[in-house]
């Protein structure tokens, strides 16, 4: 694809809306789709697609295209790289944005590799290059201890956008997006897997991927009781809990709650790390918060260096005040 025109912005569906994330990339697609002089499309991949396209032409999608197949419901890897290989040979964009997650990640790589272009992953900053018209990508490197400036040459530009690195669109209902439909063919021969059985967790509060507040906890808390302190503290500051990855080996809370190069990628507005020595694994999963606290008994922690605000001593006196001198103030 040696040209394109458009910023292509891939979005998600749940339960009929579009998720987050997509408003998210709405936000990053049309301040690119304004450096450049180009139009913002979005496509979306299902069945059902109307309210999303709605909403999707209300944030600011010029031309929402519309991939429906029985298939793409299901989130096979395989049948939305081929639907999303026959959108971008007829809407032909420039730049095509994913979010970074689950579906996103394996996605990505792989609808690059079928376009013969190159991809740009977990991307927390986007912008043109005003002399070459191109984009260039901030993404973090070495577990998050540097950030590096990547430049993308082949159309089109490739790139996974880390959640919640840009705020969502502003809404508009006024705005009429034009719908296309796209007639994918899906071969039943490109799924590879099939879904044997769901299990519907319970979820109570703010997902950690969305929330502005966590308050997380680490192998120094020294079992499962502490985070129960833990989530007195969130729920007065309106977030909810996480944890590094020995609490979570450790068993003393759910896997779901691990934040680091292998759990989740936050990006909240407080991140509150108690008893976390800071690792760079965990780092990379928190490092895009805007303000962080850290309480830890070991001056030297490598916490420290991250963090906004730092507490040198024992968790289990420093807590305690810390939570009572939040519920004095909220009340």
């Amino acid at each position: 694809m040696s040209e394109g025109n458009g910023v292509l912005v891939v979005g998600e569906i749940s339960e009929a809306r579009l998720i987050a994330t997509t408003s998210e990339l709405l936000n990053a697609g049309g301040k690119l789709a304004n450096s450049l002089g180009q139009p913002l499309h979005a496509v979306l991949l299902g069945t059902n697609l109307s309210n999303a396209s709605e909403e999707a032409a209300s944030l600011g999608a010029g031309k929402v295209f519309l991939a429906e197949h029985p298939l793409l419901d299901e989130g096979h890897v395989e049948a939305h790289v081929t639907a999303l290989q026959q959108v971008c040979q007829q809407a032909q964009p420039s730049v095509l944005l994913i979010a970074r997650t689950q579906l996103g990640r394996e996605v990505g790589p792989r609808l690059a590799f079928r376009l013969g272009v190159g991809l740009a992953q977990d991307a927390v900053g986007v912008s043109v290059d005003p002399d070459t018209r191109k984009l260039l990508v901030t993404r973090p490197v070495y577990g998050g201890n540097a950030l590096a400036v990547v430049a993308l040459s082949c159309i089109p530009q490739i790139v996974t956008v880390r959640p919640k690195a840009f705020e969502v669109a502003a809404k508009d209902e006024s705005l009429r997006g034009e719908v296309v439909r796209v007639p994918v063919e899906i071969p039943t021969s490109v799924v590879r897997t099939r879904v044997v059985e769901r299990v519907s967790g319970e979820a109570a509060g703010v997902k950690l991927e969305e929330a502005r507040v966590v308050v997380a906890g680490g192998r120094g808390l020294g079992g499962p009781e502490p985070f129960q302190e833990l989530e007195k503290l969130a729920k007065l500051l309106g977030g909810t809990i996480g944890a590094s990855r020995p609490a979570c080996d450790a068993g003393w809370i759910d896997a779901r709650s691990q934040i680091g190069l292998t759990g989740k990628t936050i990006t909240p507005d407080l991140y509150v790390a108690v008893a976390i020595s800071g690792a760079c694994q965990h780092m990379a999963g928190c490092s895009g918060a805007k303000v962080i606290v850290a309480v830890n008994n070991d001056p030297k922690a490598d916490i420290f260096k991250e963090a906004r605000y730092g507490v040198v001593g024992d968790w289990r006196k420093i807590l305690p005040a810390f939570t009572e001198a939040v519920r004095e103030l909220v009340r």
